[in-house]
């Protein structure tokens, strides 16, 4: 929990800092929205691209190893992130984060689907979940008062304590197997991050030979996987109905999450007035709602099935995106932006758990270190091409008008998450629950 805590967090500490990150290192206008969005991006392609590799990396060498060894490397570039002199530093030491990053969550979700059966490992994934996923929203929180009360480098320092500790109780931790004969795709890795990387970079620079290019290049990506004999993406995964629809409903529930929490704590601030402090704390509620409910959902969706937890969460959570289109310039908190961030966060802890469960639960637990990684590769690619829009959807202008353009974007994004998982989500039998297998096929 602790090891992905951290590399969820961030995904989203920064973001209360981009502002000041644009005034130093930045520039005005155009040039500053897109250094900000570089500085969340560069971490997220690396980490969205890199994490395939690593959940191969996991089943080959062992979790212990492979969490250690990320756990290491995230300290380093969360350094050189602290001391980044200029813009385009930050963005390449984000980007060897991410790197880091994509080490960490395979292997820590993996120990957890080995070590737990039945209603424990659907517990077990809830408080998974609730820790993770609140590290999302609660990065705002964190970042904001570091900001506040010292600099914007200090969201990159306090990664240290978190990494140090984590190693320090991964010493108690068993070795776990390792399997042989399997190698690491080399050109796979290669033609995924290069062509996420052209993708991403055509969205924001609004090159759209570049993007044409970025999406020859992942073709080239699953026409590669589809045919090597140890892929970092095995396609055949995806024959099980829920781990395919599962990871679809994904894209648009952590795309609206990625997208959703980026333009409301730019807005707060540089719309709305907000300082870093009070644009961390408004979110809160919605971090409440996580830890307080996550793994009561998780054990009820182990108990009754997913589907209609996966159907009604994202629902919810869009009506709360809905209800912020009463924020206005002065965005009051107690009328305008709390009930939205109140029912957001319920819908969210309905959510998440059951997702993670079904489409886990889906998969045999030998191939739990890959299919999580399957599932965060598409969450974090999903988040970073949905920021990489944030130019199109506002305009390279954030105000009133098009902070609402964007909360219509997140909510129809949410329901579409929900909209796909009533639609192709299948509960097991009630005696099925408690193991994991591969049930229909697509």
């Amino acid at each position: 929990m602790l090891a992905s805590f951290v590399s969820f967090l961030d995904g989203t500490v920064v973001n209360v800092a981009l502002p000041a990150i644009a005034d130093e290192l930045g520039g005005p206008g155009a040039a500053g929205l897109a250094l900000q969005q570089w500085v969340v991006d560069a971490y997220l392609i690396t980490l969205g691209s890199f994490i395939l590799v690593a959940g191969s990396l996991s089943d080959v060498y062992g979790r212990r190893r492979v969490l250690a060894i990320g756990l290491g490397g995230f300290a380093l570039a969360s350094v050189l992130c602290a001391l980044a002199p200029t813009g385009p530093v930050l963005v390449l030491a984000r980007a060897l984060q991410g790197v880091a990053g994509a080490l960490l969550v395979p292997s820590s979700l993996a120990l957890i689907i080995s070590t737990f059966e039945g209603e424990a490992q659907g517990r077990a994934i809830g408080r998974w979940t609730a820790w993770t996923g609140t590290a999302m929203i609660v990065g705002p929180f964190i970042g904001g008062g570091l900001v506040d009360l010292i600099s914007w480098r200090w969201v990159f320092w306090i990664n240290l304590p978190v990494v140090v500790l984590t190693l320090a109780m991964l010493r108690g931790v068993a070795a776990s197997d390792t399997r042989t004969g399997r190698h690491i795709d080399v050109p796979g890795a290669t033609l995924a991050a290069v062509g996420l990387a052209a993708t991403v970079f055509g969205l924001i620079e609004a090159m759209w030979w570049m993007v044409a290019a970025g999406a020859a290049l992942l073709a080239a990506f699953l026409w590669w996987e589809r045919r090597s004999r140890d892929p970092m993406l095995p396609l055949h995964l995806f024959a099980a109905r829920n781990f395919a629809w599962g990871n679809l409903a994904t894209v648009g529930v952590y795309g609206a999450l990625a997208f959703g929490g980026f333009i409301l704590t730019l807005f707060l601030q540089q719309v709305a007035g907000y300082s870093a402090t009070a644009a961390g704390v408004a979110q809160l509620p919605a971090t409440l709602a996580m830890l307080s409910l996550s793994t009561w959902f998780g054990t009820l969706a182990a108990r009754y099935g997913a589907r209609w937890f996966m159907t009604a969460g994202p629902l919810v959570a869009g009506a709360g995106y809905l209800l912020m289109l009463s924020i206005d310039s002065d965005a009051d908190y107690v009328t305008q932006v709390l009930p939205g961030l109140l029912v957001f966060g319920l819908g969210l802890a309905i959510t998440v758990a059951p997702l993670t469960a079904a489409i886990l639960g889906a998969v045999p637990s030998d191939d739990a270190g890959i299919a999580s990684a399957v599932n965060n590769a598409v969450s974090r690619v999903a988040g970073l091409v949905v920021i990489a829009l944030a130019g199109v959807v506002t305009g390279g202008v954030l105000d009133v008008l098009t902070f609402h353009r964007a909360l219509l974007v997140t909510a129809a994004l949410l329901v579409a998450g929900g909209v796909v998982s009533m639609l192709g989500i299948r509960d097991p039998s009630r005696g099925d629950r408690s193991t994991s297998t591969v049930t229909e096929a697509a």
